[in-house]
Order: structure tokens, then sequence, then C-alpha cells
């Protein structure tokens, strides 16, 4: 190479202006292209400062697919199927929200909000269950799959080829010889363990299984930034699983010493539909296949005994981020308090102004977090808002016994949002999330007692103490906020 440069001394330089010409264009199509301030600056360090290696993370991680045609096929896709449920959507917000609109006053411009940007309708009539590890979950989903008549749909962001994995494909074989449909969604990228084994087992049984975004090289995969992160079950149009809890055996904590928290829904009655219509746009996105629908899909006179207000907010490439914004709202809608819990909380600006102002107002705003989590770079990104936070008011909680991976959230005595959605960039702006919001105040009081139970388990960060900590860690936290709009 030395040899080479002596006798071709030019050819280093005309490499420099050409690399140097490049990182100018990108760097104009970046500020061109990415809309928030945090992103643009964190995708222009990462190109100046990381030489080549940052340009090509940039094209695998930073680029904008909404606008790509990939996405686009799954815009038409959602108004295709939307206009066939429009008027059972449309009857049963407005029936639903007349006849509660005392109860649900606080809360008007977050449900209102949802049902416009998002054909997600308020629906009453709903059972709901709270359950607290896969413990609890798996013993349920087994016993209402067992009781399946028509068909059952699953939507998974980890599906893993161990004992609870195969005990539930081991069941879903048993009722595809029964006779009922089945079709399995999961994400690639999160269900690399499940195994082509596996596959080929569930496939050869006769259910129908697709993954969301197919990947064939994962490193140099553009959709890996998309990542389905829904967690559902819907089971004869009318029985509905969704929440924090993946297929794998960590979930049912197996080791002692690997302690894992969770918290997963068990729904019944009109707010199955709208998991229904999530999933069937997404399966038609997967697949490219619409399937013939029957009432057996979509029963809109269907009589529940439940009383439970709730409404869905789900977000992905294809949608206005209404996580994040129905987050802010419901926030910023409290009056006593505000208690989430959350594995990584490395917020939005949105919501991380919206915490700040109510705690600011005297609110009880409490946030549970692991003390560690699965990763130094994000655990050290979230560090660095705490001593903001604590100065604004807000109490911070490090769970101790293992890892909390719920994703709850409960204000006043009458909201609550259990959801597959992190407080992270990556699940408010980027991912297939989906979070379940109930109006009732006995689930309000569940997830309290679970949250005031978890709390024995935590201990309380001291604002004097975390501001002692080396000057040299609270760099390298900050740092990693850098770059925290690319985790």
């Amino acid at each position: 190479m030395k040899e080479f440069l002596d006798q071709f001394p030019y050819v280093l330089l005309i490499a420099e202006v050409i690399y140097f010409a490049a990182v100018i264009l990108l760097a104009a199509k970046i500020i061109m292209d990415t809309k928030t301030t945090s992103k643009t600056l964190a995708y222009l360090l990462l190109i100046i400062f990381i030489p080549v290696a940052g340009i090509v993370i940039y094209f695998v991680f930073g680029v904008n697919y909404r606008k790509n045609k990939f996405y686009n096929f799954k815009f038409e896709i959602n108004e295709e199927i939307y206009k066939d449920i429009h008027n059972y959507i449309e009857t049963t917000h407005q029936d639903s929200v007349q006849a509660n609109e005392d109860r649900l006053k606080e809360y008007i411009t977050t449900i209102n909000f949802l049902y416009n940007a998002a054909y997600s309708p308020l629906s009453s009539k709903n059972e709901v269950q709270i359950l607290v590890n896969g413990e609890e979950k798996f013993a349920k989903v087994f016993d209402c799959i067992r009781k399946a008549k028509h068909h059952i749909h699953l939507e998974y962001y980890i599906y893993e080829n161990d004992t609870v994995g195969n005990q539930l494909a081991d069941l879903l074989i048993l009722k595809a010889k029964e006779g009922l449909i089945i079709r399995f969604l999961y994400d690639a990228m999160g269900s690399g363990k499940i195994g082509k084994k596996m596959i080929r087992k569930l496939r050869d049984a006769g259910i129908k299984v697709s993954p969301v975004n197919t990947i064939t090289f994962r490193l140099l995969a553009n959709r890996v930034n998309y990542r389905d992160h829904r967690k559902i079950i819907i089971i004869d149009g009318k029985e509905v699983f969704t929440g924090g809890i993946n297929v794998s055996d960590k979930y049912i904590n197996p080791n002692s010493k690997q302690y894992w928290r969770d918290i997963h829904l068990y729904l019944k009655g009109n707010s199955a539909f709208y998991f229904q219509f999530l999933f069937l746009t997404n399966w038609v996105f997967a697949t490219e296949k619409i399937p013939q629908l029957s009432k057996d899909y979509f029963d809109y006179h269907e009589e529940y005994e439940g009383n439970k207000l709730v409404q869905v907010a789900a977000s992905g490439p294809d949608t206005t981020p209404v996580i994040m914004m129905s987050t802010s709202s419901a926030i910023l809608a409290a009056k006593k308090r505000v208690y989430i819990v959350t594995p990584y909380f490395i917020p939005v600006e949105t919501i991380l102004n919206a915490i700040k102002q109510v705690a600011q107002a005297g609110l009880d705003v409490r946030l549970m977090v692991p003390e560690k989590g699965d990763s130094i770079m994000v655990n050290s990104a979230a560090y660095s808002y705490y001593e903001e936070l604590m100065e604004n008011k807000v109490r911070i909680f490090f769970y101790k016994k293992g890892f909390i991976h719920a994703k709850t959230m409960i204000v006043d005595n009458d909201f609550s949002s259990v959801g597959t959605a992190n407080m992270d960039v990556r699940s408010q702006e980027l991912n297939f999330e989906v979070n379940t919001l109930i109006f009732d105040q006995e689930t309000n009081q569940k997830l309290e007692a679970v949250f005031l139970e978890d709390m024995k388990d935590c201990t309380e960060l001291s604002l004097s103490e975390w501001r002692k900590r080396p000057k040299a860690k609270v760099f390298f936290e900050h740092l990693a906020r850098l770059f925290s709009p690319l985790m």
C-alpha cells in the first residue's frame, strides 16, 4: 500500500476529498429528512466523529423508511380494511363516549385524539384481568386456547424454541388438527431463536406462519429499525392477551437468580375488535394476501357482560406516533398522581416535559425502573435523566429483585395503561407497538396494589447521593444520552 501511495501520491487526497463531499451531502440529507432536532444532531455526530462506520450505521438504522414505498403499501392496507368496518367503529366510539361523558371528562381529549388519529374507538362492555408474570399469563393463555372454536391469531416480538414455546406450539398444532384457523406473525429480529424446525412443524400442521419483516442479512437489514414489538393473541375475535410478556421461559422464572417481573392483560369484549383490525392489517402487510373475513372475525352483535371502558393506542411506521402523544396527554390530565413502570427510560422530549410539569405542580409522580438494564449504553443514557427528574420532584425507584420488564402507567384513580411500548425513542417513534388504556377504578386499584408491592423490592434514589457519582461516570452517561435517539 505504501509503495502504491508513493507512486500515486494524489490518490489519497482524491479519496479524502470524495469522502468529505459525501459527508457534506449526507449531512444535508439528514438535516432535510430527520424531523426531530435530537435525532438530527445524533446522526450528524455519528457521521462526523465515527468515519466510515458512522455512515454505515446511519444507512442501516437511520434512513426514514416511512417515506419508502415499503410502508406506503401498509398505509393502503390500513385504509382498505378500515373502510369495511368504519361504521361499526364510529358507532361504537360515539355510543361509548356519550354513555360515559361524566366519567371521561378528564380524558376526553386523549380519547378523541386516538379515535381521530388512529381509528381507535373507545369500547364498552369489556372484562379486564391483570396477569402478573408469565406464570399467570401462560396458564390463562393455555386454558383459553383449549376452548377456542374458530380461529387463533398470534403476533409476537420474541418467540423462543424452549419449553414454553414448544408447549404453546403443541397446543396450537392440536387446535389446528381440530380444524381451527391459526395465523402466527413473528418479528424476524426478536424471534431469532425460534428456529426453522419449529416453523416447519407449525406449517406442516396447517398453521399459517409469517415474519412481519423478512431479514436476510441481519447486520445490513434496513427493516431492522422498524420492529414488530407487539405481543398479541386473539381468540375467536372475542378474547385478547396483550402486554409485556413474550413467549420465552425466562418470563416464568425457572431460574431464581434471573427474576423477571412483568405485566400482561386478558381482555374479553368489544375491545377485541380493534386488536383484530391491527393484526389483520399487519398480516396482509406481511403476507400480501388478504384473507376472506366472516362475522367470526368481527362479530358486531356480540353481547358481553363486562363493564370496563377500553381504548387501544397503537403506533408504528405506518401511523402517527399516537402512543407518545396519548401518553403525554394522559399525564398532563393528572390531578393527583402518576405512577410509571418501564424497563427503559430514554424519553422523547414531549413525555419528559409532561412528567416534569405535573411533578412540579405538586402531584405524586413516581418512576420505577430496573437498577441494572441489559445494555450498558441504554442504562447509561437512562441514568442521565434521573438527576433532572429528581430536581423536578419526581421520585425514582430502582427495582432490585431482578429485571422489571413491565410497561405500565396509572394516573389518578381511574386511568391505567398496560402495553408493549417502552418509554424510549424506538418504542415511541419506530416500532410497531400497542398499549391498552383502561378507564376504570377497579383496574387502577389492582395495578396500584402491584406497584406498591413492587416498591418493597425497590430502593428510592436520593438526589444528594446521586450527585456524588464519579464525574467520569456522569460524563459517559451524558455521552450515551447524545446517541439515545439511535438506541
